[in-house]
């Protein structure tokens, strides 16, 4: 009987320190680094290479076959394409990278702007 009552008091006393304990942790930032959280990749991934392929004067469809589809094209802004790319790894602070492509009114590629600079031929011959 007198070991009956031990395990009873040992039992009771793990009933309120592990709730206890679990409630100081969750609260703690190192039980959320503990938890895995997967990378979040949302938007156009643009790499430079295909940035360095634009030309001044290029048509919608040509930069469309370089870069793919814009992300955001602004109603009442059509000439004016947006690729946002947002990258986040597990705990990190995400980043961001923006190209933004600017057509005249005929369609033809005048400005790139944004995170990628364009290549030293930007402004040759389209071939």
């Amino acid at each position: 009987m007198d070991s009956y009552k031990n395990l009873s008091m040992q039992l009771k006393k793990w009933l309120i320190i592990v709730p206890l304990a679990m409630t100081m942790l969750t609260g703690c930032s190192l039980l959320e680094k503990l938890v895995y959280r997967i990378d979040i990749n949302q938007g156009n991934y643009v790499e430079q290479s295909a940035v360095d392929q634009l030309k001044f004067g290029m048509s919608k469809e040509q930069v469309r076959y370089v870069l793919g589809s814009p992300m955001l094209v602004e109603n009442g802004y059509p000439n004016t394409w947006y690729y946002i790319y947002l990258h986040t790894k597990g705990h990190d602070a995400p980043i961001q990278h923006d190209l933004i492509a600017n057509f005249d009114d005929q369609g033809r590629l005048v400005e790139v702007t944004g995170d990628f600079p364009v290549s030293g031929a930007f402004f040759e011959s389209i071939n």
